[in-house]
């Protein structure tokens, strides 16, 4: 293939993220792209951190082996924390959790991070600062990062910079509230950032020269099915909140793309905007089966089972979408609207 140059926007999820992996590992082994910014949020956002780690290590081979490295290292500091227990064959197919998961979330419904975590323990902490040299980055990585994070007191979202990277700004961009305490930096505390921009569009388009956008996603947008259970309506809860951001967003570049495209905009004014091709591998079919526990599994063989279906996908997108990568957009914004 040509090596096109692209954007990326990477969704969190959790354990899911591990199919944004599987998307990442296969484009890199085709060696297709050529990446100027990454914004992210959660889970997306150790992927972006890790695979600019690892292609400063050693290109794109670099980049996949440490992209493996930290799922692995993710996978069993997880099932160290929240092992299986016999029990759990038996409960699952009812529950459609763990039992493990079950105490720990009626827990996390009465406690709150700062009474069951008083000292502040955060697993993933030693495993970033393990694989993760901020410095290094910040300093020669050709990749320009955006990692978004919701500033608890004021409620706005804040775009983290490569140059301002460091392991709690990673951290904060994936601090869920009621397992974490808000991370702080500065004197200010954060939160997840998909709460406001899962991921952010904007940074992408204010703070790069790439005018294709390719967004990877792991929270469903449509489901065809009704929720009916509480662990259902938890789920497609949490996938409608966690999207809605990101589809405000898509709703005013489809705006601001028919100002463009259908010439509303004076020629004398023309120059300021610009226009974006916007590129969506979407998660709908491939994530539809798991449920809301299944983000919080640490399960090695799930976290593989995720990145085979992610290079699947990106297996089955490149087929369809590599040819129109820097000529026009892939999605239907009729649907967005």
């Amino acid at each position: 293939m040509e090596k096109k140059r692209i954007n990326l926007a990477l969704q969190g999820g959790g354990a899911h993220g591990a199919f944004t992996w599987g998307l990442i590992d296969y484009f890199l082994e085709q060696d297709c792209f050529e990446i100027e910014g990454i914004s992210s949020t959660s889970a997306g956002s150790m992927n972006a951190v890790v695979l600019t780690q690892g292609m400063m290590n050693g290109g794109t081979e670099g980049a996949r082996k440490l992209l493996h490295d930290f799922w692995k290292a993710m996978s069993e500091y997880g099932e160290f924390l929240m092992p299986k227990l016999p029990i759990d064959m038996m409960i699952e197919p009812y529950l459609k959790m763990s039992y493990s998961f079950y105490m720990f979330s009626c827990m996390s419904n009465i406690l709150s991070p700062y009474q069951f975590n008083p000292s502040n323990y955060h697993p993933i902490r030693q495993v970033l600062m393990n694989l993760i040299d901020c410095e290094k980055i910040k300093k020669e990585s050709p990749i320009k990062l955006f990692i978004c994070a919701t500033n608890v007191k004021t409620g706005k979202i804040r775009i983290f910079k490569r140059e301002e990277l460091s392991i709690n700004a990673i951290l904060a961009s994936a601090c869920l509230p009621k397992l974490f305490q808000a991370v702080e930096i500065d004197n200010e505390f954060y939160w997840d950032g998909g709460y406001l921009g899962d991921p952010a569009i904007f940074p992408l388009i204010y703070n790069t020269e790439v005018r294709d956008i390719l967004i990877l996603q792991t929270v469903p947008i449509v489901r065809e099915t009704l929720p009916h259970n509480v662990m259902e309506i938890d789920t497609r809860l949490r996938e409608v909140s966690f999207n809605s951001s990101f589809m405000r967003e898509m709703r005013a570049i489809s705006f601001v793309t028919k100002l463009i495209t259908e010439e509303w905009i004076k020629p004398e004014h023309a120059h300021k905007l610009k226009k974006i091709n916007i590129h969506c591998l979407r998660a709908d079919h491939s994530m539809e089966e798991f449920s809301l526990a299944s983000v919080y599994s640490a399960d090695w063989d799930f976290l593989v089972k995720l990145r085979e279906l992610g290079r699947v996908a990106a297996q089955r997108w490149l087929k369809k979408n590599y040819d129109s990568i820097g000529k026009e957009s892939t999605v239907n914004f009729d649907e967005w609207l």
